[in-house]
């Protein structure tokens, strides 16, 4: 048992090296770009339609390599040991545009160092995400596991997200990219070198390219809970780029209190995932899964009524019940599709299944531009020199309405998958 704990510890915590570095990517790269460099919106929305494509390459061959690797260390160690220092270096790079850039120039960096890491965070999410169905098969103890995961995930965001406006307005941004960078690499590698993988036959069949991509391709369960995956974190993408806007423009809030709004979603969601992992147990995950989607959806309707900051830490409070659900169940719904392909052909192909998942997930990057450029539309909001007539209206469609419409998607395709019965692994882990 403590050898389980001491399993489940070393895989869990490397979901905390992994947010910090992406989080502040994500969900600061609008803000500092267009609200302090000037970058346009419409230039920032391109850049995320263009990241979302290169995204469609690229994932594939990333697992599909990954699965295919044959090596004294694992398939899935040397890609995340080779990777982590080039994520580190991307996260810094971003931050640190060189003061001369400005119009076509800046744009292009930013896309460039965009690109360079949100790619490089594929790779290694992928192979993480492809170790969770290999190192423990039952719902129960992916259900425990992935609780711990998701915690050490909210403390990331704690650090990387409603921290942020705190450090960078003290260290700026470049610092803080340094100080997020190796702190995430370091907990990264220490995952990667504890992490047991599953022993490969040196003659185990390897996965075939096209033959995996047409079992995948036509495969209606990978379509589906791909999707839900997208349109979720779609909406997730969303809350967490326009929050600083809706901090700034709709309340009016200090630095400080843009970090307790966003620690009041990561706290609650801190304590929701061990609820929700009891309900998993309890109900089985497919309508708790559900359930999760539902609730994230409906919690918007106090925020986008919320008027000051106190009425707004009480809406952020309820979105991060319903956030809680979601993180705690979806990767168990990604476990069960790897696990029924492996039964099913009888070869092993985690990573391109993860990464082709990931990719549906990175379609977020579609729909977060698309979001951008509405606002551009609907409210004039250009840039922040150029915030339009109604700045706060626009930050309240970013947070409030565009968000909740994307998990009603999300709850929709949930209803339109099934997993009937429990695979050989799973029955015989059940036993052991």
């Amino acid at each position: 048992m403590v050898q389980e704990r001491g399993k489940a510890f070393n895989y869990a915590i490397g979901f905390f090296g992994l947010s910090i570095p992406i989080n502040m990517l994500k969900t600061y790269a609008a803000i500092f770009y267009v609200d302090t460099l000037g970058l346009p919106t419409t230039q920032f929305a391109l850049l995320l339609f263009l990241y979302t494509f290169l995204d469609a390459i690229d994932n594939p061959v990333y697992g599909f390599l990954s699965d295919r690797t044959r090596s004294r260390w694992g398939r899935r160690k040397p890609w995340m040991t080779i990777a982590t220092p080039l994520l580190v270096l991307g996260l810094i790079f971003f931050y640190s545009p060189p003061a001369s850039l400005a119009g076509n120039s800046l744009f292009i960096y930013c896309l460039l160092m965009y690109s360079f890491t949100g790619t490089i965070d594929s790779v290694i999410n992928a192979n993480y995400a492809a170790l969770f169905p290999e190192m423990f098969k039952t719902d129960a103890d992916r259900a425990k596991t992935n609780a711990m995961r998701q915690a050490f995930m909210l403390v990331a965001m704690i650090i990387s997200i409603a921290l942020t406006p705190i450090v960078t307005k003290a260290i700026g941004y470049q610092m803080t990219a340094i100080v997020y960078g190796l702190l995430g690499g370091a907990t990264i590698l220490y995952m990667a070198l504890t992490s047991k993988e599953r022993y490969v036959q040196t003659d185990e069949a390897k996965p075939k390219l096209w033959s995996s991509i047409w079992q995948l391709l036509t495969n209606p369960k990978f379509w589906i809970s791909g999707l839900a995956n997208a349109f979720y974190s779609a909406g997730m993408a969303m809350v967490l780029a326009s929050m600083p806007f809706y901090a700034k423009y709709t309340l009016g809030i200090s630095s400080l209190q843009t970090t307790i709004l966003f620690a009041s979603v990561i706290l609650i969601a801190i304590g929701g995932v061990a609820v929700w992992a009891w309900l998993v147990k309890k109900f089985t995950v497919m309508p708790v899964w559900r359930a999760s989607l539902l609730t994230l959806a409906l919690t918007f309707i106090p925020l986008y009524f919320a008027r000051n900051f106190v009425t707004a830490i009480i809406g952020s409070a309820l979105v991060g019940l319903g956030f809680a659900g979601v993180i705690t169940t979806m990767d168990l719904i990604s476990a069960k599709v790897m696990d029924e392909d492996a039964e099913k052909y009888k070869v092993h192909r985690e990573g391109l299944i993860a990464n082709a998942l990931g990719f549906m997930g990175r379609l977020s990057g579609v729909f977060t531009g698309a979001g951008f450029l509405l606002v551009s539309i609907l409210y004039q909001y250009k840039s922040g020199t150029e915030p339009g007539p109604q700045p706060d209206s626009a930050a309240r469609f970013l947070l409030c309405v565009f968000p909740p419409i994307l998990m009603l998607i999300a709850f929709g395709f949930s209803w339109l998958i099934r997993f009937d019965k429990k695979t050989k692994a799973e029955l015989k882990a059940a036993t052991d």
